[in-house]
């Protein structure tokens, strides 16, 4: 008995441990093949399918293992040991026993497939309900904003009823096989004790043996029960190893090419016939685009709302490819290119500023991992962001909220733009990321850009002309092709698009910077 508790003890320790260690793998590699997924990979999945299958899925993957590990040896040797020892005590007894597993077999073999199509679907509903929380608790000042607090509750109320009502579905399930098993043995037990009475009648066999019998069918009984626990693990941890292994099989959609060298040319960009439309859309957002920019020239691009600037420049670093054409970096095609190689020599600015829960400091320097302090207050500098960061409490060590909650649009943007100067690429590329601030501030940014980082070539993607105005070149894009490029005053003669957009902001900008 001494030596059966520490093996027992023994076994769990091990079990835990192998479980936990494979969870932990698990969750590491889903994790890194996440990381290589191109965005139309990210979209098609969700974000709260994705935290569902390496939080939730991969715990029940390892629960699963833990529990089948122990679990099949310990019921199959209650099982297989009980039927073998009925029958050497009396093999009347052992074919009852036998008789009933027909019958038992094939009601876990209905509840099984009941209930496996169940477990997906259960999966798939928590996806949701995490899909609702991320989006609401980001978008949490949108919703009271907009008081929408009720409709919020009553959608996260639906998925969860939705969630409820597939769980009772399996459970219900379960909850009638269960008796019914123990009918069956109890049935099993009854018909045990019958025979049994005939044959102690007869002299063949004793009571002794018929309690033993009726020993040996509860152990089996309780080996059934444990298998069928077991496979309730077994369906539910295997519907979550389908989730995880079609991450962890995915492959990248941009394969990595072999060119990482070096190049005569330094910022060099030329798009040649370059067309392009998002993956699943037969719609081609940009259509025979041929430009070329120059290394150490300022371009910015302009147009209407959905005309593809921000799809024109995402081919730069190729978070996409392009359907048709080339696209040229330092005369290189990026698709022959390792991707980290090419963009290491691209520094790109959203509109939208993605900040860490981490210190000032921590948030630029994220963009170098070489950056020293003062490399990160020249940055900051400027960014124009050294003035607002001095006068906090605690300066560069002054930590960001969530999500940059505790600093304003322009801040954000300022600290953004800090974290992608102290990189020191030879490709800026502003997305509409100076939108949150005033033109005063603009300007300075920029001079302040040219001067440090005079050979840079810098891509400015706005919506205003007090934006674009001082950069060498501007390209106006409609409907997905090149109308017109040159300069400021160019444009204006020549360019009845850009001088809409010039006539209608005059009134608002024109005052500054003539």
């Amino acid at each position: 008995m001494l030596f059966g508790g520490f093996c027992g003890s023994m076994n769990n320790v091990f079990v835990h441990m192998t479980g936990q260690n494979i969870g932990n793998e698990m969750r590491k590699d889903a994790f890194r093949k996440l990381m290589t997924f191109s965005f139309p990979q990210v979209d098609a999945l969700g974000t709260g399918s994705l935290v569902t299958r390496v939080t939730n899925d991969i715990t029940q993957v390892q629960n699963f293992i833990s529990q089948f590990v122990r679990g099949m040896i310990r019921t199959g040797m209650l099982m297989f040991g009980s039927i073998f020892f009925i029958f050497r005590l009396n093999k009347q007894f052992g074919l009852i026993v036998l008789c009933a597993f027909p019958f038992i077999v094939g009601c876990l073999a209905f509840c099984l497939a009941k209930a496996n199509p169940l477990f997906s679907r259960l999966q798939a509903q928590l996806d949701k309900i995490n899909s609702i929380m991320q989006e609401d608790v980001s978008g949490i000042r949108i919703i009271k904003a907009y008081v929408r607090e009720v409709y919020e509750k009553l959608r996260f109320g639906k998925a969860n009823d939705a969630l409820i009502r597939t769980q009772l579905q399996v459970l219900t399930i379960f909850a009638f096989m269960n008796p019914t098993i123990n009918a069956l043995m109890y049935v099993v037990v009854a018909l045990i004790l019958r025979a049994g009475s005939f044959e102690t009648a007869a002299g063949v066999t004793t009571p002794g043996d018929i309690m033993a019998a009726i020993t040996y069918t509860t152990q089996l009984l309780n080996g059934i029960m444990g298998l069928t626990m077991l496979f309730q693990n077994i369906s539910r941890g295997f519907a979550s190893w389908q989730r995880v292994k079609e991450v962890l099989d995915s492959q990248p959609q941009l394969q990595d090419g072999d060119f990482d060298g070096e190049t005569e040319l330094h910022g060099q960009i030329e798009f040649c016939k370059a067309s392009f439309s998002y993956p699943g859309s037969d719609q081609m957002v940009l259509k025979d685009i041929n430009l070329t920019i120059y290394p150490g020239e300022t371009v910015a691009v302009m147009g209407t709302t959905g005309c593809g600037k921000f799809s024109l420049v995402n081919l730069i670093p190729r978070f996409y490819d392009v359907a048709e054409g080339t696209v040229l970096v330092d005369g290189v095609d990026v698709r022959r290119y390792n991707q980290k190689a090419l963009r290491e020599q691209v520094s790109i600015i959203l509109q939208k500023s993605e900040l860490f829960h981490q210190t000032i400091a921590e948030n630029i320097a994220w963009g170098s991992t070489g950056a020293d302090e003062n490399a990160i207050q020249t940055a900051a500098q400027i960014a124009q962001a050294d003035s607002f960061i001095s006068k906090s409490p605690d300066g560069y060590q002054t930590v960001v909220a969530e999500r940059g909650m505790s600093l304003s649009g322009g801040q954000k943007q300022r600290v953004s733009i800090a974290r992608a100067v102290v990189k020191q690429a030879e490709i800026l590329i502003f997305d509409d990321s100076t939108s949150a601030l005033d033109l005063k501030t603009e300007s300075d940014l920029y001079a302040a850009l040219n001067q440090a980082n005079p050979g840079s070539t810098k891509i400015i993607v706005a919506q205003r002309i007090a934006s674009v105005r001082r950069a060498d070149r501007i390209v106006v894009l409609e409907n997905g092709k090149i109308a017109a490029c040159g300069s400021h005053d160019e444009l204006r003669n020549s360019c009845k698009a850009y001088r809409d957009i010039y006539d209608s902001q005059m009134g608002k900008e024109d005052y500054y910077g003539r």
